[in-house]
């Protein structure tokens, strides 16, 4: 018997338009985001409401393709343009409609607003369906690097601008003395003295902006650092200049040049931070730093948690996060009264592995005196059994949320430049994360 194959016929027409619903399948992402963002108040999205002009695509649309391109690992509002195209899902999640990439991008950059409101909502929407808990929760605070959308090669020193200005200096000169002269000597084929002094003074008033900028990061940090060591004092701090390695990028000065793992690695970055929830892994929290470590950003994390939480009881973080003021600040209220947050954390590096005296089983130790050092008293909370357990929640939970980001979704990169778009993108894939997260707990949405 000869083989037999499946008939695959291109060239038959059909005899009635097939409906976009049998293409996608009943238990597809495309429709659980469909789905949410339906629910979701989008009254703060920008939009034409005189009616002038062309129509215009609506939020809902908008917003749903953003969050599933996000969630499904396309980024680009080109390559979002061609999968309307391309792909199954997304023509359906657009009705065989086909936003082009300027329509995308101006409405991802121009609704700070609504994305920053869908990521609560998206919370309030867990907290509906029972995956989220609210009062009383844990969460686990940690930050990752994220390129910025920029090389570190298009980054300069304070030391090397500073050199490079006298340099330009000099052939500014050069080229005035040799217009002045009317020095027969030609320059090559298509250069001329006018236009040699343009791209030199055009790179003379750059240097200029990359020094300033320095300087002023400087005298922010001179400041920030006596405002911690000396609260109160008033006046201008002593002055700071920046150091000879300093770092200016000129594609995105915003953006800093970070340790990105592995010894003498550096990139050009942003800090984006996260605060995870232990149970459901969702993220509550987020915000994007330009700090290079994370000593300063414990506090703007956990306010930057949603208030749909309701209330925070213990916040797990690593060594990096470790200040007393911070973890004061958190702990105790206004009035000097305990906020009943509590904080657990390392305070200092423990090697990887443990040894056989540590298998060993052994009584807690005895807690410290109230007038202790605060180290003191802030180790023996993970160095109980009960404290070490809450604690190794830490490492099973912010962690793998920043594994799936970047190596299952692929974000590893900011399209967007600048510290507010970055901030506005880093929502945006926060948002695509958590719920991708409650597509596969199977959650059932529940209308508000």
């Amino acid at each position: 018997m000869p083989a037999r194959y499946v008939t695959v016929d291109r060239d038959t027409p059909l005899l009635l338009p097939p409906s976009l619903h049998d293409w996608v399948p009943e238990d597809h992402l495309v429709h659980f985001v469909i789905e949410a963002v339906e629910e979701l108040d989008l009254s703060a999205a920008r939009v034409n409401q005189r009616g002038s002009g062309s129509e215009q695509y609506p939020p809902a649309t908008m917003l749903a393709l953003l969050v599933y391109s996000y969630a499904t690992g396309t980024f680009a509002s080109r390559r979002i343009e061609q999968s309307t195209f391309d792909n199954v899902a997304v023509r359906y999640l657009c009705a065989d409609t086909h936003p082009d990439h300027d329509t995308l991008c101006a409405f991802r950059r121009e609704n700070r607003a609504l994305l920053a409101s869908a990521f609560a909502q998206i919370l309030e929407l867990a907290a509906r369906s029972g995956q989220l808990h609210v009062g009383g929760i844990t969460v686990a605070v940690d930050g990752t690097k994220i390129l910025a959308n920029a090389s570190r090669h298009s980054a300069v020193s304070y030391e090397r601008a500073g050199e490079q200005l006298r340099q330009v200096e000099l052939e500014i000169e050069q080229l005035l003395a040799k217009a002045e002269t009317a020095d027969s000597t030609p320059l090559q084929d298509g250069l001329t003295i006018e236009g040699e002094l343009a791209r030199r003074h055009a790179r003379k008033a750059a240097l200029a902006r990359a020094r300033a900028e320095m300087e002023a990061r400087a005298y922010a940090k001179a400041q920030a650092d006596r405002a911690e060591a000396h609260p109160g004092q008033h006046g201008p701090p002593p002055p700071a200049a920046p150091e000879p390695k300093d770092q200016y990028n000129f594609t995105d000065p915003e953006s800093r040049i970070m340790p990105a793992g592995g010894k003498g690695r550096f990139e050009q970055a942003y800090n984006a931070q996260a605060a995870v929830e232990v149970d459901s892994r969702l993220i509550v929290g987020q915000h994007v730093a330009q700090d290079t470590n994370d000593k300063h950003q414990l506090a703007p994390t956990v306010a930057a948690i949603a208030p749909v939480v309701a209330s925070v009881k213990e916040v797990l973080v690593d060594t990096g996060y470790v200040s007393e003021k911070a973890i004061v600040q958190l702990e105790t209220g206004a009035d000097g009264n305990p906020t009943g947050l509590t904080v657990l954390a390392a305070v200092k590096r423990e090697p990887h592995g443990r040894t056989v005296a540590q298998l060993e089983a052994r009584p807690d130790p005895s807690p410290p005196s109230e007038d202790a050092p605060f180290l003191a008293r802030l180790a023996h909370r993970t160095a109980t059994g009960a404290g070490r357990a809450r604690y190794k929640l830490r490492q099973q939970t912010v962690e793998p949320v920043f594994g799936v980001i970047k190596a299952c979704i692929g974000f590893r990169r900011f399209l967007l430049r600048g510290l507010a778009k970055t901030s506005l993108e880093w929502s945006l894939i926060c948002s695509a994360y958590n719920l991708k997260r409650l597509f596969r707990l199977g959650t059932v949405i529940q209308p508000a």
